[in-house]
């Protein structure tokens, strides 16, 4: 039987408005994150990393010696602290630690390398603060997911101890967009299309998508923390996760690869309508939980 809870997402993201700006979409981005408020019992504290933004979000059973560094998706290009609040949130409770969201510089204005070395500045932040590398976590969705391992890599090639694992959500890692799933998934996938991701690549790269910390599956990723990868069977971005966890097992980096049927585009995003979004984030959570044992 179909799921009805993605059927009902599925409405209403047709029901979205088409062909605006990024500048636009950032609002849109924001607003939609906005409809999946935090839980009452949320304690968010704002944080500032050189000139970036952050946030700190806790829930009452968080370990405040434990954390999960989030980095947000939306292309490179749009996307925000605000927009993926209530997702880093929900991913701190399940895992049991606070979370540190950043609000790291997009492109076309800050092209790469900056969204890359903000994250590694946060990095180095939560170092400075005295958490123990084994008690950091790093995780993103979508080009999140694709920065997360790319963090990794600048951690790794930096001479910084690795966190204690990497959470991929619907990780973008092939900016060049040959995937097979690109193509045979787009008619199912109702968020992510080539078009709109070749554009993106060019503002965030422009002759750089081959690059390792552009396209991590271009990378040696070697001696990177184990890493967690989630991704929905009905996404264009299937080939990219899978291609992603073929190139870290053969570099000997312990990957957990799960796809999850039926599942669209960073569903866990959809947590409070969505009981496979919680799934997913209990499973994460425990993941994270044991790597940070």
């Amino acid at each position: 039987m179909a799921n009805q809870e993605i059927a009902a997402i599925r409405a209403m993201l047709a029901a979205s408005p088409t062909g605006l700006s990024y500048q636009d979409l950032r609002a849109v981005y924001d607003g939609l994150g906005a409809q999946f408020p935090t839980a009452g019992d949320v304690v968010l504290t704002s944080e500032k990393i050189g000139s970036v933004n952050a946030e700190w979000t806790s829930t009452p059973a968080a370990d405040a010696e434990k954390v999960v560094l989030y980095l947000h998706g939306g292309g490179y290009v749009i996307g925000s602290i605000l927009s993926h609040r209530h997702l880093a949130a929900e991913l701190g409770r399940s895992a049991g630690t606070r979370t540190l969201a950043v609000d790291y510089r997009l492109a076309p204005e800050h092209p790469y390398p900056a969204a890359v070395d903000d994250a590694l500045a946060a990095y180095r932040f939560l170092l400075d603060k005295g958490y123990k590398p084994s008690h950091i976590a790093i995780a993103g969705d979508s080009a999140g997911g694709g920065l997360t391992v790319a963090t990794m890599l600048a951690i790794r090639d930096a001479g910084l101890p690795q966190p204690a694992c990497g959470y991929a959500i619907s990780p973008w890692v092939d900016l060049e967009g040959v995937g097979g799933t690109m193509t045979s998934k787009a008619a199912e996938d109702p968020m992510v299309q080539f078009e709109a991701l070749d554009a993106w690549a060019k503002m965030y790269a422009p002759g750089k998508v081959r690059d390792a910390l552009v396209s991590p599956i271009h990378a040696d990723l070697r001696g990177l923390a184990p890493l967690l990868i989630q991704v929905g069977s009905a996404e264009t971005l299937l080939d990219d996760a899978i291609r992603l966890a073929s190139v870290a097992g053969a570099a000997e980096v312990s990957v957990r690869m799960e796809v999850w049927p039926e599942m669209i585009h960073v569903w866990q995003f959809f947590h409070p309508v969505l009981a496979d979004a919680r799934k997913a984030l209990a499973d994460a959570g425990a993941y994270i939980k044991a790597a940070m044992a």
